[in-house]
């Protein structure tokens, strides 16, 4: 065995993952330039060599799990295309507003046939609430069971009107107008969205936007910002705060929904830069305290990460199932991105490598202070 496959063969065991095991988080390498590649190439190699079939594993969601708890990925040196990313979130600014756009046609645009036979039925792209009261019985009413959530955070009252940042295709909005009695407006950089959304929304109270957050015009009772905050980058986290503040009455409340990090970065992983969400990054606590200081009261802050990780198996059985219905159009490449995506995101949440954060906002403190909803 040469030195860089025991190189790679060390940080798998490890993990207790064995090379061409037969346990179900095992790895099976089809293809010996899988070591040279990784080692060199780092996460970005592992999803791209798996994209390109030079290995498989039947639990490839145990397996990165497996990895991220034993923190393989520190151990691994830096490679070229992380040291890219940071330059460029250093020295430049990806989430700059003539870039807005393009994770919407990267991402959101892909289509909406994908996304209809992954998600729930809704077309909810954000994690579910699976440990209410009553538990979540699946993907339908984990889904409801957030929305219902998050309205009741806010105390939603008949006819109030609502901003919804990043409001996909409108499922939020159109539970708060059919359940709340509310109005809202939603804002998306995806032209797709914007299409099904009205579609989905027609005869409510709901209005759509193409556009980018900083282009918002009004004043809004309540603020809502679902899974949209990974996108907008650590040098914009204070400017994003701002704007909620600007356009929310004095009274009113902001409730943000993030997927967050353990420790500060600047950038996201390679691969989910290149193949999955352009610029996209993961904020930690510190960063978003920095954020919100002098400008917002934190009012609540909940943690449901492990949530993520039933939400995405959902996903992902939903779209293995439906696959034969799209496979045509989109290939077998895509098929093993896709899967890579969403099971190597599941194993990361498993890990408790990421969080998910609903954290609600006030402009002065709530007089008597705020109650907690579960």
């Amino acid at each position: 065995m040469d030195l860089t496959k025991r190189t790679i063969d060390k940080l798998f065991t490890e993990a207790d993952i064995r090379i061409n095991g037969n346990r179900p988080w095992d790895i099976r390498i089809h293809n010996e330039n899988f070591y040279d590649s990784v080692l060199i190439g780092g996460s970005l190699a592992f999803g791209e060599t798996y994209m390109a079939g030079w290995w498989d594993s039947d639990k490839l969601d145990e397996l990165v799990a497996r990895l991220f708890s034993n923190k393989i990925t520190e151990k691994v040196r830096l490679t070229s295309a992380d040291i890219l990313l940071f330059i460029r979130a250093t020295f430049g600014n990806p989430w700059r507003k003539k870039n807005a756009f393009k994770v919407g046609r990267r991402h959101y645009d892909l289509g909406n046939d994908l996304f209809k036979r992954m998600l729930d039925k809704r077309m909810i792209y954000t994690c579910g609430y699976w440990n209410g009261n009553p538990p979540a019985g699946g993907l339908d009413e984990a889904q409801e069971a957030k929305f219902d959530l998050v309205c009741r955070k806010l105390n939603l009252k008949v006819g109030q009107e609502i901003l919804d940042i990043g409001c996909g295709w409108g499922s939020f909005a159109k539970f708060a107008a059919e359940t709340y009695g509310v109005r809202v407006v939603g804002i998306t950089i995806s032209k797709e969205q914007v299409k099904m959304g009205r579609e989905l929304c027609e005869g409510l109270p709901v209005e759509f936007r193409l556009e980018d957050y900083r282009d918002t015009k009004g004043t809004f009772d309540h603020i809502v910002s679902l899974g949209m905050f990974e996108h907008v980058g650590y040098k914009n986290y204070r400017t994003y705060m701002k704007v909620a503040h600007d356009h929310l009455k004095d009274d009113g409340l902001f409730l943000l929904h993030t997927i967050g990090g353990t420790v500060s970065k600047i950038h996201t992983d390679p691969w989910i830069n290149k193949y999955i969400f352009p610029a996209g990054m993961i904020p930690s606590i510190a960063q978003i305290g920095k954020a919100i200081e002098g400008i917002f009261v934190m009012e609540d802050w909940h943690s449901f990460g492990a949530d993520y990780d039933k939400t995405l198996m959902a996903w992902f059985e939903n779209f293995d199932r439906n696959w034969g219905e799209i496979s045509a159009k989109y290939g077998e490449t895509f098929y093993r991105m896709w899967k890579f995506y969403l099971l190597s995101c599941a194993g990361s949440f498993r890990a408790r490598n990421n969080q998910l954060w609903q954290i609600v906002l006030s402009k002065e403190g709530i007089h008597g202070g705020y109650h907690s909803i579960r």
